[in-house]
């Protein structure tokens, strides 16, 4: 089983991507675009909002109750 880690900063650019890093220092480049045509994200697409991503408890988050798993973004993401 793989140890669970924590994103410890984000940072949003405005192609819909997030540049990650995790606890053990991991860069990674997880790209938002597949997922903003699905809900809960539907609300970030296009929006000022996707730039106002923060960390929770390990997550990324944005405003309105909107979060991503730790566990997808680094399975889905490219070490950089």
């Amino acid at each position: 089983m793989k140890k669970l880690l924590d994103v410890v900063s984000v940072e949003p650019h405005i192609d819909n991507t997030l540049l990650l890093v995790f606890e053990n220092q991991d860069k990674r480049l997880f790209d938002m675009t597949p997922y903003l045509d699905k809900k809960p994200f539907t609300k970030l697409k296009g929006s000022p909002l996707f730039m106002k991503a923060t960390i929770v408890c390990g997550s990324v988050a944005w405003p309105g109750n909107i979060d991503i798993a730790p566990e997808t973004l680094l399975e889905r993401s490219k070490r950089i």
